[in-house]
């Protein structure tokens, strides 16, 4: 039998951060400030768009800069909101393309629980990595890094 060329995976992180819930959820809510933690980076912005609400859409587009193993590769995500309830959760469907070929379809939880410390932020991560043997790997690690960056965020 062939080797299958998608690769379902399932991960899950978890986060403790020393704020409130609606400050940790505003990070995630807040086009502007969304965009400092999450799309700024070693990349150049190309787009940058959301609208969050319940059927509202984000759709982020740039170009790695020179020196990065994949330099001017395009990369887009696109999201739709399928689920928000303040302060609690944010449910949301996606797709990750490189160079206009789909690379990832995923489904992303995020829960944002009050606790004694702040808020335990838990994202699971449910993906379909198409013909991206390695896939699962990169978008953890991409993820783990991302949450690392909201700590700054939340500090500002």
């Amino acid at each position: 039998m062939a080797e299958p060329s998608t690769v379902h995976s399932t991960f899950v992180i978890e986060r403790n951060y020393p704020q409130p819930p609606e400050r940790v959820f505003a990070a995630f809510a807040e086009p502007a400030r969304k965009r400092r933690w999450y799309a700024e980076g070693d990349h150049e912005i190309q787009e940058f768009e959301m609208e969050f609400r319940v059927g509202g859409s984000e759709r982020f587009r740039y170009r790695f800069k020179e020196g990065h193993p994949i330099a001017g590769s395009e990369i887009v995500n696109e999201s739709a909101y399928q689920d928000i309830v303040p302060e609690k959760h944010i449910v949301m469907a996606s797709k990750m393309s490189l160079n206009g070929k789909p690379i990832v379809v995923m489904l992303a939880t995020l829960e944002f629980l009050s606790a004694e410390t702040g808020t335990d932020l838990i994202l699971t991560h449910q993906g379909a990595f198409l013909d991206w043997p390695g896939g699962p790997q990169m978008i953890e690690t991409g993820w783990r890094g991302l949450l690392d960056r909201v700590v700054k965020e939340l500090a500002s």
